[in-house]
């Protein structure tokens, strides 16, 4: 049986200081290094140098590219291969050390990733979320990854099953934070090449080190953001940035005033992606306890802290849904069938359905229930009482226990279908092609139904993990 991780958020959290956390907390380095040389991203080596943030002893990530020169005391890993050209000039990230050397000088200007630069020069892109600064040349043009590009790399890939789908699904929720923020498809969500790099290898770093403590399950504390202003591409933002106050929809916050930012968009994309719930520690036994430190000194310890808990079960996964009914003996087929059409479509119902009753003196009759959630529940009461012949509308509150629900979506030979998927604790457990799409797809190409659910369900069980 796995563990289970529990982050303390006590200085916020960003990409580098979880994963310089799990290391600490005995996540094996040379495993985490190892996979990632095998992805098709740039050269790097990385390591970790032990630091006092008030008074704790924590581990700090490092990074360096190739071409770079390393800090003294790296605990470093790998190798980086050489390159012709050199250049002068570095830049410090919150968790990450990078010298780059080129040969020809420009400037320009990104806002991506979660580190800050500026450049200056004639164009200027918006890539994630923090603008960075420094002059630096270099040969050779700057690239980009979309964040399919990322997503496929990672498909593609020969990393464990659980690494596949734990990074694919942090990169899926700060894509589409940025594409929101943007006004662009997700998909289409561009990683400057050299401001990113350190976050991918983060966040596939942090996935690598849970799969090296075998971590099955993660909680974590509410989260501190920070205050003040971001300096980006396009002038001073509001702390939490917009991708990172994006992420945290929905998950508690902590109050701890700070001026400065004290979660990057890649800490709240593993918050957003991973954790299960938000609260304090409870029930279980510590196994291993692991500090990783951000670069910025407080007058308060900039730490995130992973405790690895060992036999806590994992909690239920429960929502409340409304309930709605009513019963009928003088409402006509045609009327019902209308009813149920605008509460699934017009109310946001989650689910109609009737049931034939026997009422009073005898006479058949309807009963409807609608189930929704909380805030559709008023306006599918009054779906129901103007669209049928109903006097009334009981109401009441149910738990329910549910899985993780998601869409993919297979290209079949007959044009695409979307598949239903459910998961429990990342294991798939039910699948099931949307109706719609395969009835459209088999009276298009005049083939049975069936035919067309067998291989929407063959492709998306082939493609489970990756898709």
């Amino acid at each position: 049986m796995g563990k289970h991780l529990y982050i303390d958020c006590v200085s916020g959290i960003a990409g580098d200081m979880a994963l310089a956390a799990l290391i600490d907390a005995g996540a094996d380095l040379d495993y985490i290094v190892a996979h990632l040389r095998r992805l098709p991203f740039d050269d790097f080596e990385m390591g970790v140098v032990p630091v006092m943030k008030q008074g704790i002893a924590a581990k700090q990530l490092k990074l360096a590219f190739a071409g770079s020169e390393k800090s003294d005391g790296w605990l470093g890993v790998g190798h980086s291969h050489s390159h012709s050209h050199s250049h002068s000039g570095g830049h410090a990230h919150d968790g990450h050390t990078h010298e780059h050397s080129h040969d020809h000088t420009h400037s320009h200007g990104h806002a991506h990733g979660e580190h800050s630069h500026d450049h200056t020069h004639s164009h200027g892109h918006a890539h994630g979320e923090h603008s960075h600064s420094h002059e630096h040349s270099h040969d050779h043009a700057h690239h980009h990854r979309r964040a399919s590009d990322i997503l496929r790399g990672i498909a593609d890939s020969e990393l464990p099953p659980r690494v596949k789908a734990r990074s694919r699904a942090v990169f899926v929720a700060i894509a589409e934070a940025e594409g929101k923020i943007h006004g662009m498809p997700p998909e289409d969500v561009h990683f400057h090449e050299v401001g990113a790099m350190d976050s991918i290898l983060d966040i596939i770093g942090f996935c690598l080190a849970l799969e090296s403590l075998d971590i099955d399950r993660i909680t974590a504390s509410p989260v501190p953001t920070g205050s003040g202003k971001l300096r980006m591409a396009h002038g001073l933002y509001p702390i939490p940035a917009p991708a990172t106050a994006e992420l945290l929809r929905g998950i508690p916050l902590a109050p701890l005033n700070v001026r400065g930012e004290l979660t990057t968009p890649t800490g709240a994309g593993i918050l957003r992606a991973l954790a299960e719930s938000f609260g304090p520690l409870h029930g279980g036994t510590i196994d291993r306890i692991g500090y990783g430190a951000g670069k910025k000194d407080f007058d308060h310890p900039n730490v995130v802290r992973c405790f690895v808990m060992e036999g806590a079960a994992a909690p239920v996964k429960r929502e409340t849904i409304v309930v709605l009914e009513a019963q009928m003996d003088d409402c006509s087929g045609e009327v019902i069938g209308y009813a149920m059409e605008r509460l699934l479509e017009d109310g946001g119902a989650l689910d109609v359905y009737c049931t034939s009753v026997q009422m009073k003196k005898n006479r058949p009759g309807i009963l409807m229930t609608v189930l929704c959630h909380e805030a559709r529940a008023d306006r599918c009461e009054l779906l129901m009482l103007r669209e049928t012949s109903t006097l009334g509308v009981r109401r009441s509150s149910w738990s329910r226990q549910i899985l993780d629900r998601s869409w993919i979506t297979v290209d079949t030979r007959f044009g695409p279908v979307r598949v239903k998927q459910a998961r429990r604790e990342g294991v798939l457990w039910h699948q099931s092609p949307e109706y719609e799409d395969a009835a459209r797809a088999a009276r298009e190409h005049g083939v049975p139904l069936q035919v067309v659910y067998e291989e929407a369900q063959r492709l998306a069980s082939i493609n489970k993990i990756d898709s």
